[in-house]
């Protein structure tokens, strides 16, 4: 059987981890704004983790349906002509999403 003090102490570390694991951002924020690296990383890290998960995403569902990735590639290149001529990232993101989301619904299979 499991002592109990073993099982509170456990759930103590568990709190104090969570817990300075999500101050920490805002205990060092004053040396994070002062950083050229975390700087430099602001600028270029967002767009390459979209991209990323863009790619997983889209080859991932794209594998799952018989009839290949070309929902995904006309959101994708929705998205992409949405955003270049409107500079509008929720435009571009929900009529992409809308798009992808009807092209799927309304294919067999």
């Amino acid at each position: 059987m499991t002592d109990a003090r073993y099982i509170v102490g456990v759930i103590a570390a568990m709190a104090l981890i969570t817990l300075a694991l999500r101050a920490l951002p805002f205990i060092a924020a004053q040396w994070l704004q002062k950083n050229t690296i975390v700087e430099r990383l602001g600028e270029f890290l967002p767009l390459a983790i979209m991209t990323l998960l863009l790619l997983h995403s889209a080859a991932g569902s794209a594998q799952q349906d018989r009839l290949g990735p070309w929902p995904e590639l006309l959101a994708v290149v929705m998205v992409i002509v949405l955003q270049w001529r409107s500079r509008n990232a929720l435009l571009s993101i929900v009529l992409g999403t809308t798009a992808y989301v009807v092209m799927r619904n309304l294919t067999p299979g």
